[in-house]
């Protein structure tokens, strides 16, 4: 569930396909550059998770400034709740194209439907509720396939190169480069990720279930959105047409199976696009009550910890009246991919600082190639949020 939620999102789905209709594959490598940054600091946070018993933001308590943690907080429940209102949105725009009935109805009924999973069900069923059946998203890998792209061509897409035409050009790829990353690597991946564990409890001898799932689970989210870039390049950049919703990305999938693609991709993007809807709620929750010190979890009874179910109901409540503004959720999903990535330096910062604390971690500490691999990206993200709001405004939000 967290790789397919934390890949192939509302943003993802049309993030990748956009960045694949104007630079064809000249953008696979930063899919996999995020990939491998990701993979890095959620196998971090679940070894943490297992090892210390302490999810990320206990981390951020412990290892910013006090002043300096608070405003993490403040930040990344502000992403998260735009975050958490694009995927609604998402939802109501896919319950819409498959009912027919009006999309303002179906924003209340998509958040009723995720609070009754949400509170029916325990921990370990909804991940496997929304991750399995996310699972029908793997159309998109036939569908690219089918599509007969030049893979000499999908090959060089792995290269990273500088593309010619000038300030304006250069400066929206860099703008979709920036947004590629932050999508990969969004924040509330790794709340949800290490509370997970915790959720679970995890201990040392499901170490290898934590690498095998951070290394399998997103390698396949990493190759449903690269599959979705292709299909970019491969089918929309020749008709000229930009997939800017959610209907018209998932009418490649009609293109090579009819109806029953099309289905078939609606449905899959509607239980990725839900489940990336509760990762998102329940972080939020999670992280304002790590931050308080507040009983937190699903495997607790909500009697037990009222607080936090609460705060993940008013959440689910907050991003509906925000959808319902009209407030287009591509737009949303835009500038919470832009300030979660202003957020992401000071939530991987902690998460490698505890990863490499041998007092900590005792013989689980970071390998010296982790260590060595989590300071390179986090310089380069560092820079991606440094350059992130100038080019969200010099690129017009990606319009050029």
């Amino acid at each position: 569930m967290a790789a397919l939620g934390g890949f192939v999102d509302i943003g993802e789905l049309v993030f990748t396909t956009q960045a694949g209709s104007r630079f064809g594959y000249s953008l696979l490598w930063a899919v996999l550059l995020g990939t491998i940054g990701i993979i890095i600091y959620c196998e971090m946070c679940g070894r943490i998770a297992v090892v210390a018993d302490e999810p990320v933001f206990n981390l951020i308590k412990d290892y910013l400034p006090k002043r300096l943690a608070f405003i993490t907080l403040v930040g990344s429940s502000g992403v998260n709740l735009i975050t958490c209102a694009a995927e609604i949105g998402g939802i109501a725009i896919l319950l819409r194209l498959l009912t027919g009935l009006g999309y303002f109805w179906m924003v209340p009924l998509g958040v009723v439907a995720l609070a009754v999973l949400v509170w029916v069900l325990p921990f370990k069923w909804i991940e496997r509720t929304f991750g399995f059946a996310g699972l029908l998203m793997c159309v998109y890998f036939v569908v690219a396939v089918a599509l007969h792209p030049d893979w000499g061509r999908v090959s060089h897409g792995f290269i990273p190169v500088v593309p010619s035409g000038g300030w304006k050009v250069t400066s929206l790829y860099a703008y979709f480069i920036v947004g590629i990353l932050s999508s990969v690597m969004m924040p509330y991946e790794v709340y949800f990720y290490s509370s997970g564990g915790i959720e679970e409890d995890w201990d040392v001898s499901d170490l290898p279930v934590n690498f095998a799932i951070t290394n399998i689970g997103f390698v396949l989210g990493s190759g449903l959105a690269m599959a979705l870039m292709v299909i970019g390049a491969a089918f929309f950049m020749p008709a000229g047409i930009s997939p800017e919703r959610l209907a018209t990305t998932a009418l490649s999938a009609s293109s090579t199976f009819g109806r029953t693609g099309l289905l078939l991709g609606l449905f899959g993007m509607m239980f990725t696009i839900a489940g990336s809807a509760v990762e998102t709620c329940l972080s939020g929750a999670y992280n304002i009550c790590q931050y308080f010190d507040i009983k937190w979890g699903r495997k607790f009874k909500e009697s037990e910890t009222p607080v936090f179910t609460q705060i993940w109901m008013v959440i689910f409540v907050l991003a509906m009246i925000l959808v319902l503004t009209g407030i287009d959720p591509v737009q949303l999903v835009e500038y919470s991919v832009i300030f979660a990535v202003v957020v992401l330096p000071f939530t991987y910062y902690p998460v490698l600082r505890a990863g490499g604390d041998r007092k900590l971690m005792g013989r689980h500490t970071n390998p010296k190639v982790v260590q060595w691999l989590g300071w390179l990206f986090l310089a380069l993200i560092t820079v991606a949020a440094l350059a992130a709001v100038p080019l969200m405004v010099v690129t017009h939000m990606g319009q050029g």
